[in-house]
């Protein structure tokens, strides 16, 4: 049977095979129904919540009473399960409408840390919380979630997971409808109504838990083995590798940065949904080798695996990646449908029933849509293309030498991955236009050659890490060079690809519902046609590839965008004359201002450039997340003018900050020359 219905081949049209299509997953009679729920919920904007929760109770009520007449039972449980979706959205969401013209303001709340995208133990914190005490004139703020960027002063340890704290800074109140891929879209998009900036932490009130603190430790512990050989040659080496593994990306400098985002594998250095399905399989074939039973085994599995992620920072991605991998090794053991659409569906409905407004992050989407595109697309092409790799059909298997068989497999193994690569890309390219400006036509080559290599990299780091816990640092030193082997070479294809005419451009929708409406109905085609065994009759494979091209060519403004941001960026910076890198800057004053001969900088000395620096970049962190929603919202408009300003006042504001920078150090050096 199909992922929605029970499609009958005739004897005229043969079908096609069955390992791949042909799975159930009734739990997407759930899912869909609830996720248009929360679309509609969110596109409304205002829907009451107490209507809607009404309205889902009298027709998940009336379906019970049609139970004998399945057509009507369908219609009105899917009814009622959008109606609960949008109640859902209500619930959760509840905007406070008042603040929408209200001005930012000085304020102090008291609020636990949920999650940090700073490092511990940095000076500078940013992450979201949750405040739990506020002000009288402004107690609607208890209990809501506020996104943080604060320093943290002298006599108060940096914050952890768990870690309640007071604070005075300026509140700002969120857009209600910020352009898309920006900061500002994803924190509105998770609930998110206030920023807390531009301020200090006054107190700690409470330290974190006694969990939170392992897991800061165990991070700290994994980051040393992972940098084990590496860190001190390879710097950079070392930082994607902790990124690849641990999530940790703030170290990555800003070339490394916009080669990987331009060429399309940024996902590649940030734990995800690939890191994250590797560790899985590789805990759960080092359980099988050691003999475990299936139940222990899983549970063993699960509880190690999602140790890993909270130990990681538990980002939203990684959590969908453990969900999905937990419900698929749960339904094999089982013995239920294991298939991977049944445990997509399950874990899609889990997640949106725990956290209903991370379905309009773009991590979600990407998340779900790319693995859907695989499942539904990728594989049943791919094993479609394989029945006709076989280049030797007359020759008897018995005849067939090892070289026939090397060449057969090899082709059948590329028949696949090609056929995984342009499903996944189909998503992306809609995707990558909607939700980041960019248009990666080259992105389908890049990831079909690296995703292999980055697999290989995320099994040398887990045996890193595994041996690292275990004994002695030598098999750990083996195994990070041997993935700072496979990543010089990631980095080097990259570099080599990424500025082909053609691999990568900015372009926007024309209008803005045409990305949500192109996704929309790519998701439709994808499940309409694995639903019907992709039937030559209806088109065979060709809906999708023939949708996506038909929004890309009449949908976008690629041709504009890509002619200003091509003739107005370079020209501004052009008249900013030719810039150097922050290395650069700092071999020029440490050239001028070394300290003398046999005085060398105390401990102390050290510690406060160190401290220098972390301010300084926190700065220049906070800045960059500032101009880059303002850049987000000039692209959305297409006001290029504005883009080039934006762009000139970036390059403007880092060079001031390097300098500032430089100047607070160069007090410490000069304090060290003279002794």
């Amino acid at each position: 049977m199909s992922v929605l219905a029970s499609p009958a081949f005739t004897a005229a049209e043969p079908a096609p095979p069955a390992r791949t299509l042909g799975h159930r997953a009734p739990l997407l009679h759930l899912a869909l129904p609830y996720f248009a729920g929360l679309a509609a919920g969110h596109a409304a904007g205002s829907i009451p919540a107490g209507p809607m929760l009404a309205a889902a109770l009298l027709l998940a009520a009336a379906a019970l009473l049609f139970s004998a007449r399945p057509a009507f039972w369908a219609l009105l449980l899917h009814l009622a399960l959008g109606a609960a979706g949008a109640a859902s959205h209500a619930l959760h969401r509840d905007w406070l409408g008042d603040w929408d013209l209200l001005p930012p303001r000085e304020a102090e709340l008291e609020f636990r840390v949920d999650r940090l995208y700073s490092s511990p133990g940095e000076r500078r914190a940013n992450g979201l919380g949750r405040v739990t005490r506020a002000p009288p004139h402004l107690a609607d703020l208890t209990g809501r979630r506020v996104s943080f960027a604060l320093t943290v002063p002298p006599g108060i340890d940096p914050p952890l997971r768990g870690t309640h704290l007071a604070a005075r800074a300026v509140l700002t109140p969120l857009p209600r409808a910020p352009p898309p891929g920006g900061f500002d879209a994803y924190l509105t998009g998770i609930g998110v109504q206030f920023r807390l900036q531009r301020g200090t932490f006054t107190a700690e009130i409470s330290p974190a838990g006694a969990y939170a603190r392992f897991c800061a430790a165990a991070a700290e512990r994994f980051r040393r083995i992972l940098d084990l050989g590496v860190a001190e040659r390879r710097p950079e080496l070392a930082a994607l590798l902790r990124g690849m593994m641990l999530g940790d990306t703030k170290e990555l400098d800003a070339d490394q940065r916009d080669r990987f985002q331009r060429s399309g594998t940024m996902h590649l250095f940030a734990i995800s949904g690939l890191n994250i399905g590797v560790i899985a399989v590789a805990l759960r074939s080092l359980l099988s080798l050691a003999r475990v039973p299936p139940w222990p085994a899983l549970a063993a599995g699960s509880a190690a695996l999602w140790l890993f992620v909270d130990i990681t920072g538990a980002s939203p991605s990684a959590v969908r990646a453990w969900a999905m991998a937990t419900f698929l090794q749960a339904a094999q053991v089982g013995r239920q449908p294991g298939n991977l659409v049944a445990a997509l569906a399950a874990s899609a409905l889990a997640v949106l029933v725990l956290e209903p407004l991370d379905a309009f992050s773009s991590s979600f989407l990407l998340s779900y849509a790319i693995v859907l595109a695989l499942l539904v697309l990728g594989l049943p092409l791919g094993e479609a293309w394989q029945e006709r790799c076989r280049l030797w059909p007359l020759l008897p298997e018995a005849e067939r030498s090892p070289w026939h068989r090397a060449v057969e497999a090899g082709l059948r193994g590329l028949a696949v991955a090609v056929a995984v690569g342009l499903a996944t890309t189909l998503v992306s390219l809609l995707t990558g236009v909607h939700f980041f400006g960019l248009l990666t036509p080259g992105s389908f080559v890049t990831n079909l050659l690296l995703l292999p290599a980055a697999t290989l990299v995320t099994l040398a780091g887990f045996a890193s890490l595994l041996a690292g816990l275990v004994g002695p640092d030598l098999p750990a030193v083996i195994a990070n060079h041997a993935a700072a082997l496979v990543l010089a070479g990631i980095d080097a294809v990259i570099t080599a690809t990424v500025d082909l005419p053609g691999f990568c451009f900015p372009a926007q929708f024309a209008a803005p519902w045409i990305g949500p409406t192109a996704l929309t109905l790519l998701f439709a085609s994808l499940l309409a046609g694995y639903a019907t065994g992709w039937r030559r009759r209806l088109g065979g494979w060709w809906p999708p590839f023939a949708l996506v091209a038909v929004f890309l060519a009449l949908g976008l403004e690629a041709e504009a965008a890509e002619t200003a941001l091509r003739v107005e960026v370079p020209a501004a910076v052009d008249r900013l004359g030719p810039m150097k890198s922050a290395y650069e800057l700092a071999m020029e004053r440490l050239a001028k201002h070394e300290p003398a001969p046999g005085r060398a900088l105390t401990p102390e000395q050290k510690a406060r450039l160190a401290d220098i620096d972390r301010v300084y970049q926190g700065r220049l962190a906070e800045r960059e997340i500032f101009l880059k929603q303002q850049l987000d919202a000039a692209l959305a408009a297409s006001n290029f003018e504005e883009v080039r300003k934006i762009q000139e006042q970036l390059a403007s504001e880092k060079a001031r900050l390097e300098e500032d920078r430089e100047a607070e150090k160069d007090k410490v050096r000069r304090e060290a020359e003279e002794g």
